[in-house]
């Protein structure tokens, strides 16, 4: 769900961007690429790229060589839908709870590789997750991973993001630069915002913040703590995944009213700093 935000936003952000001197490095490396331009990676980014997959590819690989070769057809299957992952429950439940420590070693494996690399379908795994091993420890594996996986994508989108992000969500980019720059002194709180909200979508948090120049440690702490409410809203209807229907019905009205009134938790010392401040 991306948030809505108005035009005179989008071109206040162009105009800001443009300020300057824009033949100085830093104006450069603060702009993104020009909008619908493809990226183009150099050789180097290319080399690193394929080294940061092939790294991952490898330790996975590795996990399943370790597994016992009976569950391979059962391992080798990333849930795509709610029948897959109730299929997968019949399957793993026993291989879950007899080799324990291969089964999570294997799980954070694919959750991070999934999330490092935006490939779609970490919400099954968290129902996954939550189906086989309950709220609180399901709950514990789901945001270590993402969380882990997450920072992962920050630091390959510091390395290689940049023309990849300009080109799928420049607009977006654009936007979400102003917002970091008019917050600066509370950027944590927004952060925090951001991710128990539904307001801008985690892929794109997770690839533009390292090129809007947020610093690791605010996003690590905002990725740890604002996931855990959508976590657990996740891993908690894993629990009843015979009575779950659909995945919309994981953020209904009411649970998006909830999430929001959270949030707002997170951004009120924002709002009552800037009153004083007015006042």
């Amino acid at each position: 769900m991306a948030m809505p935000f108005a035009r005179r936003d989008i071109e206040a952000a162009g105009a800001g961007a443009g300020a300057g001197s824009d033949d100085s490095p830093a104006a450069k490396k603060g702009k993104p690429e020009l909008p619908g331009a493809r990226p183009a990676l150099t050789r180097s980014e290319a080399f690193a790229f394929a080294a940061v997959l092939a790294l991952f590819t490898a330790g996975i690989f590795c996990v399943f060589l370790t597994a016992p070769r009976r569950e391979f057809g059962q391992i080798l299957r990333l849930p795509r839908s709610l029948a897959d992952v109730r299929l997968l429950k019949d399957n793993l439940a026993v291989y879950a709870r007899d080799y324990q420590a291969n089964f999570i070693l294997g799980y954070c494996s694919i959750y991070i590789f999934m999330q490092t690399f935006m490939i779609p379908g970490t919400i099954f795994m968290s129902l996954l997750a939550g189906a086989l091993f309950g709220v609180i420890k399901g709950g514990i594996l789901v945001v270590f991973t993402a969380t882990a996986g997450a920072s992962s994508c920050y630091f390959v989108s510091k390395l290689i993001g940049r023309p990849l992000v300009s080109w799928l969500w420049p607009e977006k980019l654009r936007y979400f630069q102003s917002e970091i720059a008019k917050r600066k002194e509370k950027l944590l709180n927004y952060m925090l915002f951001l991710r128990i909200t539904p307001t801008l979508p985690n892929t794109f948090i997770n690839m533009a913040s390292p090129i809007v120049d947020i610093p690791f440690h605010i996003f690590f702490a905002a990725t740890l703590v604002g996931l855990i409410p959508a976590s657990y809203i996740t891993v908690k209807a894993g629990r009843a995944l015979g009575d779950l229907k659909s995945v919309r019905e994981l953020y209904d009205f009411k649970t998006l009213v909830v999430l929001f009134l959270i949030g707002s938790v997170a951004v009120a010392p924002t709002i009552l700093k800037r009153k004083r401040t007015y006042e």
